[in-house]
């Protein structure tokens, strides 16, 4: 099936993102092969900057959610018309020719997938993390790296799970692992190393690391999120 016969929709959870979100907009502009066959919904859950005037700006669709990126995801998921669920933080910028990275990977076989992933920074550790993106392993997954899902299959599969308020993204990835055949695309994603300068970079993968190691050994939503909530959020 060729690739025009294909549509996508980018859905983008945002909450008081005003800093990056315009930069986001006009870089999926000008890097997309086609913008004739790609929405863009921006799923705003509750910001009190200018996150919702500057979408409204670019004359993408917004639509307004429950604080929650799982259910700011699922809501964006109902209301898109694309045939492919591109989901994509605000503070992450796809490679060149995206879209038709993706549709090409749909088109042979691949209902769902990711890019490498890239920080925004020199720093050796977060580089040297960041490498092992490129490696088709749910150890190796996160929500930076972007994802695509075809819509069926996303359906078929419930979405995000709702009951987590943080790992929602590797949650959702590892049942997809279980359905599918995934796949990691050879372009890369530069994602924000914000709040890895925030909390540094050594003390921030440590807490990520733990919270992996929890859910591996069987701690539910709510605990991984106690954890999030004392260690991470400032």
């Amino acid at each position: 099936m060729p690739n025009k016969s294909r549509s996508i929709s980018i859905i983008i959870p945002v909450l008081n993102e005003e800093h990056c979100l315009g930069k986001l907009l006009n870089h999926l502009e000008q890097t997309a092969t086609s913008s004739n066959s790609m929405e863009i919904i921006c799923v705003d859950g509750g910001s009190t900057d200018k996150t919702r005037e500057i979408a409204s700006q670019h004359g993408v669709n917004v639509v307004l959610s429950e604080k929650g990126r799982a259910k700011q995801m699922n809501l964006g998921a109902e209301q898109a018309k694309g045939d492919i669920l591109y989901f994509l933080h605000a503070d992450t910028f796809p490679p060149n020719h995206f879209d038709h990275l993706i549709l090409d990977a749909v088109n042979n076989g691949f209902l769902a997938g990711c890019f490498r992933m890239r920080f925004d920074t020199k720093n050796l550790f977060l580089q040297f993390f960041a490498w092992f993106s490129r490696f088709n392993l749910l150890l190796c997954r996160g929500g930076d790296q972007s994802l695509f899902v075809e819509r069926d299959l996303f359906v078929k599969s419930k979405g995000f799970n709702e009951v987590y308020q943080i790992y929602e993204d590797t949650e959702f990835i590892g049942r997809l692992y279980q359905q599918t055949k995934f796949k990691v695309l050879s372009g890369y994603v530069i994602t924000s190393a914000r709040k890895y300068r925030e909390i540094g970079a050594m003390k921030l993968q440590f807490h990520f690391a733990i919270i992996h190691l929890k859910k591996y050994l069987g701690a539910g939503p709510d605990e991984l999120y106690r954890y999030y909530a004392r260690y991470i959020i400032p």
